[in-house]
This record gives C-alpha cells, sequence and structure tokens, in this order.
C-alpha cells in the first residue's frame, strides 16, 4: 500500500507531518514534478504539488483519507492543533475497536488518527 498527500505548499506540509509523527521527506529527483517520499514507520507514501484547485468548503473529501494509528489519541490531537490543524470530525468510539476522529491538515486535507482499545464506547 501506498499514499500520496497533494499540497499547494508542500514545505509546509512537511513541517506539519514531521512535527507531529515525525515523517522523512525525500526530494525525488529526475521527475517532471516537484515530489518527496515519504517514509514513516509504516506505510510509504508520496507528496507532490496539487495540480488542481480544491473543491469550496463543506464539499466533502477530494483525494484519499488514511487514518494513521496512535499510542495516544488526545495527546496527537494536541499536537495537530498546536501544528496548524484542525478538527473535521471530533473523537469518537468504533465500539470494542479503538478511538477515532479525523483533522484537517495545513493544506485542508482530511486524515484520520486511531487509538485501539478493546473497551471504547
Amino acid at each position: 500500500m501506498y499514499f500520496e498527500i497533494q499540497a499547494d505548499n508542500p514545505e509546509k506540509v512537511q513541517k506539519f507531518y514531521t512535527d507531529i509523527f515525525g515523517w522523512k521527506f525525500i526530494k525525488q529527483e529526475g521527475l517532471p514534478i516537484d515530489y518527496w517520499r515519504i517514509e514513516t514507520e509504516g506505510i510509504d507514501g508520496g507528496l507532490l504539488k496539487r495540480p488542481a484547485k480544491t473543491p469550496p468548503p463543506q464539499s466533502g473529501t477530494n483525494a484519499y483519507v488514511y487514518s494513521m494509528e496512535v499510542e495516544d489519541f488526545d495527546a496527537t490531537a494536541e499536537d495537530i492543533l498546536k501544528y496548524g490543524g484542525q478538527v473535521a470530525l471530533p473523537k469518537f468510539a468504533v465500539s470494542e475497536k479503538c478511538w477515532q476522529g479525523y483533522f484537517l491538515n495545513t493544506e485542508g486535507n482530511t486524515f484520520g488518527i486511531f487509538q485501539v482499545d478493546a473497551n471504547a464506547v
């Protein structure tokens, strides 16, 4: 599996995800577009300059939404807000599975985080 993030300001998004999750971004040379490989502790991905306008607010998701497992939902949510993210859908229980929530990054892209918890209700 592989994911890609599109952004109007790739440098700002790199800082956002590096500060929160420790992701590494490696510029991929020799391509006809600006592109960075993303190395995470799990699934790897890519970052590219957004090729088209984003839909207006309240239009729904405009790209693949990914959710990342975190050790501490509340602490990670605080970091997301601290570094310029916004809540898209507050924390909720997926009964007896996990705590889930969705956020917007600094470019308005939706992503989720979840904390596994068999006692979530």
